[in-house]
């Protein structure tokens, strides 16, 4: 079977790791050729980690192939401007799951497009995740949660049962969530906090238990 050509956009820590996470999953299944990374801020041709960074968004843009990306940009905002600037046609969007990574209960547990779930994440039941959603290391997501398109958490952020998180959401390392609460869009989460109540959006929110600081 032809191994589908995949590139990483961003070199940065966590491109590396989402790297890492490819090799690991053909090592369990032969699924990926990795072709290089992609990134605006860096010299087109550089190495990084025995990969080429192949150039610019006009470059992917300019691409002749089939060619599968993953969006390894932890910031929802810049991740969604990213996305909006990729115009080609030929370019997908796999999700990718660490082989560590357990979903309890597959069949009721709903994944969007190009989400990156890495090592250790724990997924229980009655799930909705959105698009472009990044789970950082050893995460938890409690039963009947909906996660919306780009939000992303660090590591080990623990969500706890019908949650719902809004578009963009950004929680840092260790944060909690607590059960039957809500976050609104673009809201972002210090780390360690402990959210024991609903947050608005477009706010940033420190602290145990967690307050608002400021509006953005």
């Amino acid at each position: 079977m032809r191994l589908k050509d995949i590139a990483i956009f961003g070199v940065g820590g966590f491109g590396r790791e989402v790297l890492a996470l490819i090799k690991d999953i053909n090592k369990v299944s032969p699924t990926y050729n990795i072709v290089g990374f992609f990134d605006d801020g860096y010299e087109k041709g550089i190495m990084v980690n025995g990969y080429p960074n192949l150039g610019k968004t006009e470059d992917l843009n300019k691409w002749e192939t089939s060619i599968s990306l993953a969006i390894s940009i932890g910031s929802p905002v810049i991740k969604k401007k990213i996305l909006d600037k990729i115009t080609n046609p030929l370019v997908d969007y796999p999700t990718l799951i660490h082989p560590t990574a357990w979903i309890g209960d597959e069949e009721f547990v709903e994944i969007g497009k190009g989400c990156i779930i890495c090592a250790g994440n724990m997924i229980t039941t009655n799930i909705k995740m959105g698009d472009f959603v990044i789970l950082n290391l050893e995460c938890t997501v409690g039963h009947d949660t909906i996660i919306k398109d780009y939000a992303a958490f660090m590591p080990s952020v623990n969500i706890s049962g019908e949650v719902t998180i809004g578009e963009g959401v950004y929680v840092g390392t260790g944060a909690k969530i607590i059960n039957q609460l809500e976050i609104g869009e673009y809201t972002i989460v210090g780390a360690g906090a402990v959210v024991s109540k609903t947050l608005p959006a477009h706010c940033t929110a420190v602290g145990v238990p967690a307050k608002v600081i400021k509006f953005r």
